[in-house]
């Protein structure tokens, strides 16, 4: 396509060549951590699917740790938050999956508590607060007390990719996939290893987007600091996406570092702390798109990256609103460059722009089917069967360029099914 005002302003950002991605890596890749899953019976269809997995750090780790926003929370949320509070110290996790624990009132929060307290006496951790507890599936529903403890006399820890896995597949729902991803990098000379793993696939939205991550990494890293690295790589990452325009009760993402890397502990004056930053946000960034790959009736992975924005603020408001239409998703269903709908969401997004320049272009700069249906807010002409063809492909892509400024930022998403609705409709996760 010729050059115009769809083109992109910037050049693609590379990952800095210190970073390595770890084909194989998995939860317990980084030094000292081990994990398991274990079929505990919260399914009584399913009794030997997986439903309760433990992760356990051999070292108290510095953890930090970004919940759901969404008021009705879950009861476990509220406890591992306050354990977070005490010391923003945890050494061990504990999650079931089939039985939310939410909307349970004060007895949910005693049997969270009570969780705590029967991992620390299993793990002999120094404090009841050391352990995190998670709960993810059908809302409403208390976790039966006598399947966690039964489930945890069949947990085995151990740090191959057998029992990474097995913990991966266990905290599962509606998923048809476990979500993992390692990195690999050198601080102070020393290989430091970050891995995570993530369950999600239908209630996915932005704030967070119903969605648990798990991160652990061998890094030494400051408290304080950790806390406002993951929250920056959150709102990167799993507050750019949507499956279904709803945010969970439970949604959360936690980060252990146990410090057994052995490095200099990180901090904003550290050397190494933007190479380690970057490496966080690629991993969650992964992770986030793996959820859309599996939401709940997909046939599409939709990536919109907005350009030229006042502020990056702005840019990721734009992207955000565009992945959440479900006029737009389900035009990307139908397969129709229905390209008012992106307008429409951009102009609805609440971010402080001008629409006045406002460009669309479907695909990417190097694909030579590119077309650009927008430019400078004058309509373009194009070939409908070219358009077809690239709504036609599992994988989308949209520019949209605002023309006022430097910033730039992506979200992610998928397009709106009938499986959706037949999911959803006919049963419990």
């Amino acid at each position: 396509m010729s050059q115009s005002a769809c083109q992109p302003t910037r050049q693609p950002i590379h990952h800095s060549p210190a970073i390595r991605h770890l084909k194989d890596g998995h939860i317990c890749s980084p030094q000292g951590f081990s994990a398991d899953g274990a079929a505990a019976g919260f399914r009584p269809a399913k009794p030997e699917c997986l439903d309760l997995a433990v992760l356990y750090s051999q070292q108290t780790a510095h953890a930090a740790g970004v919940f759901t926003r969404n008021l009705f929370c879950a009861a476990p949320v509220t406890v591992t938050r306050d354990s977070l509070h005490k010391e923003s110290k945890l050494q061990a996790l504990l999650c079931n999956s089939g039985q939310a624990n939410a909307g349970t009132g004060e007895e949910g929060l005693k049997i969270s508590l009570w969780k705590q307290q029967i991992l620390q006496q299993k793990l002999r951790l120094g404090q009841p607060h050391y352990a995190a507890v998670m709960s993810t599936g059908v809302i409403g529903v208390l976790p039966d007390k006598d399947k966690i403890a039964a489930g945890l006399e069949k947990i085995k820890l151990g740090s191959d990719a057998h029992s990474a896995r097995r913990f991966s597949q266990a905290i599962l729902t509606t998923d048809t996939c476990t979500k993992t991803s390692a990195y690999r990098l050198e601080i102070d000379g020393k290989p430091v290893t970050l891995a995570g793993s993530a369950k999600g696939s239908g209630m996915i939205h932005p704030n967070m987007a119903t969605m648990l991550a798990f991160i652990t990494t061998d890094a030494s890293v400051e408290p304080l600091f950790l806390q406002e690295l993951l929250r920056s790589s959150v709102e990167r990452s799993f507050n750019r996406i949507s499956v279904d325009g709803d945010t969970s009760t439970n949604d959360t993402v936690l980060i252990l570092a146990n410090g057994l890397a052995g490095n200099r502990e990180i901090n904003r004056n550290h050397p190494d702390w933007k190479d380690f930053r970057q490496a966080l946000e690629m991993l969650c960034q992964d992770l986030a798109k793996a959820i859309i790959r599996d939401g709940e009736g997909a046939t599409k992975f939709i990536e919109v990256e907005v350009i030229s924005a006042p502020t990056e603020q702005d840019a990721a408001l734009c992207a955000r609103h565009v992945v959440s239409s479900n006029l737009f998703k389900t035009a990307m269903y139908g397969e129709d460059i229905n390209w008012g709908r992106i307008a429409c969401a951009v102009g609805n997004s609440g971010a402080k722009i001008s629409t006045e320049r406002l460009s669309i272009t479907l695909g990417r700069e190097d694909d030579p089917d590119a077309i650009c249906v927008l430019d400078s807010n004058n309509p373009r002409s194009f070939s409908e069967e070219t358009a077809a063809r690239l709504l036609s492909r599992p994988e989308i892509y949209i520019r949209i360029n605002l023309h006022q400024g430097l910033s730039h930022a992506n979200a992610w998403g998928n397009d709106l099914s009938l499986d959706y609705v037949k999911i959803n409709a006919h049963k419990r996760s």
